[in-house]
Parts: structure tokens; C-alpha cells; sequence
């Protein structure tokens, strides 16, 4: 009887959809390589612009890809005055890419620093042909949690 059991555990378990192959499956899937080009250049050029021009002309050209008017003066303030705190720009590193259903998109960057790193995260939508900023955040708070990953309970 015990072996019956143990049997009928291996199968349920190895025939599971959520084996490791299906959990490290690209979540870009859903994108046309032409949609995830223009994606990329739109982050590519922020970049540019950050490294050259600073941050307040990257912002503004980040938030002039969507024609809906927002008023980024106060976020390009608020990351102005880290600036100094942070140390120059030294380059940049896709920590996820996410998308859904070929028409919501995500990109998250760990943005390095002489001092210290922050994170970027840019959502971009697609309401007809052409993508748009949605959202973009900014934080500081990846080591923190790549601290509290570590945790002896959160480790399988």
C-alpha cells in the first residue's frame, strides 16, 4: 500500500505544470520583436540622455513619448537632489522584463552609481500602434530586498 502511495506522489508531483522549466519561461513571450525594439530604444535613449544630459532631460524625454501632459517637475526634482548623494552614473543593468497580453510592458533597470545603485522601472502601454510611457519609479530600495531575500526562511 505504502508503495502504491509513493508511486502515485511521483506522479502527481513530476507530471506538475509547475515544474522549474515553466517558472523560468521568458515573460516577453507575448511581444513582436518589432514592439520590444521600440521598447528598448526608448530605454536605450533615456539612458543616453541620463549619462550626457542628466536626469531632468531624460525624464523630459522618457515622459514626451505619451501625449497625455504630466507634470514631472517634481519627481526630476526629487532625483536631482540624490544626485550628489549618489555619485556619477557609471551604466545600467535589466534586473526583469515582464509584459502582458502584447499591449502592457515592464522593464526594470539596476541603475549603478559611484555611491549607491537605484532602480528604475519603466511600464509602457500600447493603446493602437505605438507604445507610451505609462509609469516610471524610481527607488532605492533593491539592496533591501535582496537583503531580506536572503533570510533563512524565505531560502528553499
Amino acid at each position: 500500500m505504502r508503495f502504491l502511495l509513493f508511486v502515485v506522489l511521483i506522479c502527481l508531483f513530476g507530471c506538475s505544470p509547475s515544474n522549474s522549466q515553466a517558472q523560468t519561461k521568458s515573460n516577453t513571450s507575448t511581444l513582436q520583436q518589432s514592439d520590444v525594439k521600440q521598447i528598448n530604444g526608448y530605454i536605450d535613449n533615456f539612458f543616453k540622455k541620463y549619462k550626457t544630459e542628466g536626469s531632468s532631460n531624460a525624464i523630459d524625454y522618457i515622459f514626451s513619448t505619451n501625449k497625455i501632459t504630466v507634470d514631472a517637475d517634481n519627481l526630476k526634482s526629487k532625483l536631482d537632489s540624490i544626485k550628489i548623494a549618489l555619485g556619477s552614473f557609471t551604466g545600467y543593468s535589466l534586473i526583469t522584463e515582464k509584459s502582458i497580453a502584447n499591449g502592457l510592458a515592464l522593464r526594470s533597470y539596476l541603475v549603478k552609481h559611484e555611491n549607491h545603485p537605484l532602480r528604475f522601472t519603466f511600464v509602457f502601454y500600447k493603446p493602437r500602434d505605438i507604445w507610451v510611457l505609462y509609469k516610471f519609479l524610481y527607488d532605492a530600495e533593491a539592496a533591501d530586498e535582496l537583503t531580506q531575500s536572503a533570510k533563512i526562511y524565505l531560502i528553499n
